[in-house]
C-alpha cells in the first residue's frame, strides 16, 4: 500500500507520517519510507543522529543506476539517458517490490531500527548550495516518481512518502501514485486552505484524500476542522509528550505513545488497508501514461531527442499478476 503524507509547511506532516511509520513497525509490517520534502527531516523524525541523516544516499544522485536497473530488458527504452521521471514500464522491465532485495535498494536506502522491528528508509537529498538558481527540486523527487512507477506491492506491505510542502506535487504525475493520501492539517484558516487546494487539484484524478488534524486543543478546534473538511476529516491529533520527547531527540519507547494517539495511527491503518479491495490498476497505469505523454510532450521529447510517447507499451497493465521477478 502506498501512503502519501501531505500538508503546509509546518503542519506536521513529517511528524505525523514518521508516527504512522513506527506504528506499522511496531505491528511488524515491511515498510518502505521515502523523505520527498525539500526539507529533509524525515531520518531525524525517525531517531537518526543529524550526522546519520545527513549521510543517506541521495536517490537523485543515483538515478543512473536507477534507470539502468528498471528498464531491465524493455524494447522500448533503448537507453537510461531517454528515461524522464514518468517513463511507465513494459513488458521487459524491472519492477521493485517492497520485501525483496535489489540494486535499488542496495544503493538508495538504508535500516533504520525502530521499536519493534526496521524500516527502509530512502531519500531524494537535500536542495544543495549547487542548486541554487539553476535547478528545480522536482528534478531530485523525480528518481521517487520513477521508483513509484515500477513498485508493485501487495496488502500488508507499506510505502509511506513524506511529499514536499503544499501543492508543490501537482508538478508532476506523483499525486496519483498513492492509494491514500493524508493531508495534515492545522485548524486554521491557512491550515485548511491546502487541503481545499489539494482536494480541487485531485478531483478527476480519484485520489483517496483523507485529513488528519493535527495541535487540535479541544471541541473548538475540531468543530472546524469538521466544518471545513466534512467527511474527510478521519482522526485528529492533539498534544503529545511523546512527540516533544522526540523532537528533543529522547523519544521513549513507541508502546508509551498517548493511547488517544495510538487508536488514531490504528484508525489511519485501517483507511488505508480499506483501499485495497478497489484497486484499480487499469486507472492507475492509464495515469501514469497520461503524465509521460504531457512531460514528454512539454519538455522530455527535446530535452532526450527522443519520441518518449514510443515508451509507451500499450498491452502493459502494471498489477501484481506481473509481480514474479524478472
Amino acid at each position: 500500500m502506498k501512503i502519501a503524507f501531505v500538508g503546509k509547511g509546518g503542519s506536521g506532516k513529517t511528524t505525523l507520517s514518521s508516527l504512522f511509520i513506527r506504528h506499522l513497525a511496531a505491528a511488524g509490517a515491511p515498510v518502505v519510507a521515502i523523505d520527498a520534502d525539500i526539507n529533509q527531516h524525515l531520518g531525524a523524525a525517525l531517531g537518526l543522529e543529524e550526522s546519520e541523516a545527513a549521510a543517506l544516499p541521495a536517490m537523485g544522485d543515483r538515478l543512473t543506476l536507477i534507470k539502468n536497473y528498471l528498464r531491465g530488458s524493455n524494447p522500448r527504452i533503448t537507453s537510461a539517458e531517454t528515461m524522464i521521471k514518468t517513463t511507465p514500464p513494459g513488458e521487459g522491465s524491472r519492477l521493485l517490490r517492497v520485501c525483496e532485495p535489489n540494486p535499488v535498494y542496495d544503493a538508495c536506502a538504508r535500516p533504520v531500527e525502530l521499536d519493534g522491528g526496521a524500516v527502509r528508509l530512502m531519500v531524494t537529498g537535500p536542495f544543495t548550495d549547487a542548486d541554487l538558481g539553476v535547478a528545480c527540486y522536482h528534478s531530485k523527487t523525480g528518481a521517487v516518481e520513477l521508483c513509484l512507477n515500477h513498485l508493485v506491492d501487495g496488502p500488508d506491505e507499506y510505502v509511506v512518502v513524506d511529499m514536499t510542502a503544499g501543492s508543490d506535487s501537482f508538478a508532476s504525475g506523483m499525486f496519483t501514485r498513492f492509494d491514500m493520501t493524508f493531508l495534515v492539517a492545522e485548524p486554521t484558516r491557512k491550515g485548511v486552505s491546502v487541503y481545499r487546494q489539494y482536494k480541487e487539484y485531485a478531483r478527476d484524478f480519484g485520489v483517496e484524500l483523507k485529513v488528519v488534524g493535527n495541535k487540535v486543543h479541544g471541541e473548538e478546534d475540531l468543530d472546524f476542522l469538521r466544518a471545513e473538511a466534512g467527511d474527510d476529516l478521519l482522526v485528529t491529533v492533539g498534544h503529545s509528550d511523546w512527540v516533544r520527547a522526540m523532537e528533543k531527540g529522547r523519544p521513549p519507547r513507541f508502546e508509551l505513545l498517548e493511547e488517544a494517539n495510538h487508536r488514531a495511527l490504528h484508525r489511519m491503518r485501517e483507511a488505508v488497508d480499506a483501499t485495497y479491495e478497489h484497486r484499480d490498476w487499469e486507472r492507475y497505469t492509464r495515469q501514469m501514461v497520461h503524465f509521460h505523454l504531457k512531460n514528454a510532450q512539454a519538455w522530455g521529447n527535446e530535452r532526450t531527442g527522443a519520441d518518449l510517447a514510443a515508451q509507451v507499451d500499450p498491452s502493459f497493465v502494471l498489477d501484481e499478476s506481473v509481480a514474479a521477478p524478472a
